[in-house]
């Protein structure tokens, strides 16, 4: 099977698939006044997506992750699960989703052919958290990850944004979390885009700052697998969870990167922060067109910079994370 490689010798076995830029929540770091319709095409279909993702596995995509905006207000995401759960080369397929639809549809998604779960929670504190979300969903989206914990998959992972006087004071209440649940809690460090300065100047907490606070309580860093995310995952003998640490603005962030991503709307991304899009969208149309998609999505691997330009306030063409799926 082919492998996509840059210019800088990274090779990129995993895909970040959004599916919709809509959410239901209006977290204040992301879309604070909610999602608002803005009129363009509609987002990928069933028949796209299944084409779209047949190229990249020709190519090497091994790891597909289905993300948002929210993903789960798709009605058809467990007939898009199991499309892409058909695709040959396609080894593991995960889902980003703010869990508040857990209970009701994550044992369809499972026996649809999903593999591995991420899911959003920015505080262990209901109240906080609805302050953080716009929603009162602490309950729902704890009762799914309870049940998603019952399911068999590879990996339930939780995400947590870092955000200085809202949630950074919740380390030893998260460590207590982990210490008898299996699962990963990623702590994300706040980026900042298009439309979120004054939020990021106000809220951002380095990332760093928290895994010395877990090397000093004597957390080890684990070796990285190939096609993981962008976390620094920490473990501990006396908890059965783990802790990485997703810090953009450490150095050699980028070194490690091996992730494309597409937009809800067909075009290639190089960089969550790049200045421009490749579209795909005209040659998802047909099967026929296999062969020039292919192609295309080989010959853009060389317009892939060595890194964001997030240290001198270049957040490229994203207004804010719901747009590409973060």
């Amino acid at each position: 099977m082919a492998t996509l490689v840059d210019g800088f010798g990274r090779t990129f076995p995993y895909l970040r698939l959004s599916l919709t830029e809509a959410c239901n929540y209006r977290c204040s770091y992301c879309l604070p006044n909610g999602y608002q319709a803005d009129g363009r095409p509609g987002f990928l279909t069933l028949e796209e997506v299944r084409r779209l993702v047949r190229g990249f596995a020709a190519v090497g995509m091994r790891k597909i992750r289905l993300t948002g905006g929210e993903p789960s207000l798709r009605k058809d995401l467990a007939s898009i699960i199991a499309a892409v759960s058909a695709q040959p080369g396609v080894q593991k397929i995960a889902l980003t989703t703010n869990g508040c639809l857990l209970p009701r549809h994550v044992r369809l998604w499972r026996e649809a052919g999903l593999t591995a779960l991420n899911v959003s929670l920015d505080s262990l504190q209901s109240a906080r958290f609805a302050a953080i979300t716009g929603h009162d969903r602490f309950d729902e989206v704890m009762e799914g990850i309870e049940i998603a914990q019952t399911l068999g998959f590879d990996a339930v992972k939780l995400n947590a944004v870092l955000l200085r006087g809202l949630n950074d004071d919740e380390l030893p209440a998260w460590m207590d979390f982990l210490r008898g649940r299996d699962v990963s809690l990623r702590f994300i460090e706040l980026m900042r885009t298009g439309d979120n300065q004054a939020y990021f100047e106000r809220h951002h907490y380095r990332a760093e700052a928290l895994e010395q606070q877990l090397v000093d309580a004597g957390w080890t860093l684990r070796p990285r697998a190939a096609d993981a995310g962008p976390a620094r995952e920490y473990a501990h003998p006396d908890f059965r969870g783990r802790i990485g640490i997703i810090a953009p603005y450490s150095k050699d962030f980028c070194a490690g990167c091996n992730r494309l991503r597409v937009t809800a709307r067909g075009d290639l991304r190089l960089c969550l922060f790049g200045d421009f899009g490749i579209p795909l969208r005209a040659l998802l149309q047909s099967d026929d067109d296999h062969d020039a998609l292919v192609a295309r999505i080989a010959t853009q691997l060389g317009l892939k910079a060595a890194g964001h330009g997030l240290h001198q306030g270049n957040t490229g063409i994203t207004p804010h994370l719901a747009s590409i799926g973060g």
